[in-house]
This record gives structure tokens, sequence and C-alpha cells, in this order.
């Protein structure tokens, strides 16, 4: 009796881990790029390959859009602007993953039934698209090429950043799904959080919840376009500001709206340019150099 015992409980552990492993999160290793809309492709051209630097070439995920890239790996997707198109500009969010199949598999498992099929792009990177709890699409992308024929001002997306209503929400997939890492959060104001960083689970670029209402100091009924533009962004890493600012000065390469630089509340420096649509770009130092308001930052930020 004790034999089988034994063997029965033998055999459900192996099946308990055969179940495990069939649904272990596969990497997800950093920020792969953002998708933006654009109503001018020229002006927008002129920003993103002229102002900051980046190679332009055709888009291998999508026949309508522009790859602009700012190394092999990370790059900013620039799409038509939709007819009916509401405020944003933002079309997606994406991630890098050892394995977008199996990591497709593992959010239908866990709750996120609705993503799309893998597709394999001309890069022959392979990818796939699922919409977070409050229906941003955000795409996961593995492998994949561009070619870097230019300097640009940055070599590095450290982090995207979008609008969030909803932290316990957007929780549910980013941390508890899929094993985002709390970062740093902050406000502009004591008593507030306009600001909550996730690091990614295999790296250290990370996303931002652009928290309006729920605490914040932005009210969801005062969210406008431009506001909006501001909110969902993403930011290039740079080892010193005064040297990455001054060369767009030097060159004639500053958009015609931009702010700073200024101290961030992380203890960062950070300059603001926005592309003709009015989606920012947040230039941002590696490091911190003073101490941070509002929370004590739980992982290492990336050095480069």
């Amino acid at each position: 009796m004790k034999t089988w015992i034994r063997l029965a409980f033998g055999f459900a552990v192996a099946g308990i881990g055969m179940r495990a492993g069939a649904q272990q999160r596969p990497a997800i290793t950093g920020i792969s790029h953002m998708c933006v809309y654009a109503s001018d492709a020229a002006a927008s051209e002129h920003f993103y390959a002229h102002v900051l630097g980046a190679s332009r070439s055709a888009d291998p995920l999508d026949a309508q859009g522009v790859r602009y890239a700012f190394s092999p790996t990370q790059f900013v997707e620039m799409l038509p602007l939709p007819k009916e198109q509401g405020l944003s500009r933002q079309s997606c969010v994406a991630f890098s993953t050892a394995d977008a199949e199996a990591l497709r598999k593992y959010l239908g498992a866990h709750g996120f039934a609705g993503a799309s099929e893998v597709k394999r792009a001309s890069d022959g990177s392979r990818w796939f698209a699922v919409n977070d709890p409050e229906g941003n699409r955000v795409e996961f992308v593995q492998g994949g090429q561009s070619a870097v024929t230019t300097t640009p001002i940055s070599s590095r997306i450290i982090h995207v950043g979008y609008m969030v209503k909803s932290k316990a929400a957007e929780d549910r997939f980013y941390r508890e799904v899929l094993g985002f890492r709390p970062y740093w959060y902050g406000g502009s104001q004591p008593d507030k959080v306009d600001w909550i960083s996730l690091q990614v689970p295999d790296g250290h670029d990370w996303v931002e919840y652009m928290m309006v209402g729920e605490g914040s100091d932005t009210p969801v009924d005062k969210v406008d376009a431009r506001s909006l533009g501001v909110m969902n962004h993403f930011s290039l890493g740079v080892p010193n500001m005064e040297a990455a600012v001054t060369t767009l000065y030097r060159e004639d390469r500053l958009s015609p709206r931009h702010d700073g630089p200024q101290m961030g509340k992380d203890g960062k420096w950070q300059a603001n340019f926005y592309d003709p649509d009015g989606t920012r770009v947040e230039l941002m130092e590696f490091q911190p150099v003073m101490k941070s308001c509002c929370s004590v930052p739980t992982a290492e930020a990336p050095t480069k």
C-alpha cells in the first residue's frame, strides 16, 4: 500500500511539474519598439531621421509603415494616420521576447486569449499582438535586425510609457502574468502618484504607467490631444545630457517644440522633444545624479 501511495504521489508531482513547465514564461528582455501614427510622413521623417538621427528603412512588420532604427534591435515604427483615429497617436508598444509562440500560449493560459497568431515578418522576426486590460495594443517580437547606417542621438530605447487609468488592471497584465518588476514611482505633488515604472522581467528597460485619475494629479476629463502626446511617449538613454543637447543645438537639430533639460523627479537629467503629431520623445540620462523623490528605486538602472 505504501509503495502505491508513493508512486501515486510521484506521478502527481510529475504531472504538476509538466503542467508548470508547459506554461513557463519565455524571457522578455527589453523594449523592441513603439508604433506611432503620422499625419505628415515628410515632417515625421525630418524629425526621426534628422532630429533624432535614426536610420530609415522599409517596415518588415507592415508594408504601409516605415522603420526608424536606433540600434539593430530597437526602432520606431511609423504608420499612416487612420482617418477615424481618435486623440492618440500611439499605435502600439512592443517588447522583445526569446520565444513569441511560447509567450502567446502562455498569455492564453493565463486569461489573455485574444492574442493574434504569431506572424513572420520579412526580416525573419516572429511577432504577435495582444490588447492590455485597457485596450492598448502590445506586441512581442522575437528576432530580426535593422540596418543602422547613421549615428542616432541615442542607440538605446530605455522605456516606453502611456496613459493608464487603472493601476490594478494593468498590474494584472504586466506584474501578475508577465512578471514585470516594480522599479520606481513618483508624482508632481507629494501626495500624488503620477508615474509608475515597471522593469521587464529579464532586463533593465521599463514600461511607465502615466496615471490619470485614481490618485494622480491629472483628472481623466482633462486629457486632451496635447497632454495625451506627452503621456504616450518613449525615452532614449544618453550618457550625458549636456553633450546630447549641445550636439542637437550645434547641428540645428532641435525640434520646433522642445523643453528642458531639467532634473526629473527620479534624479535623472531629461529633455523632451516632440514629433509633428505631438508624440513626446524623452532624452534621459542612464544614471541618476541625485536622490529621487517619492520612492527609492528597487532595481538597477540601465548603464548604456
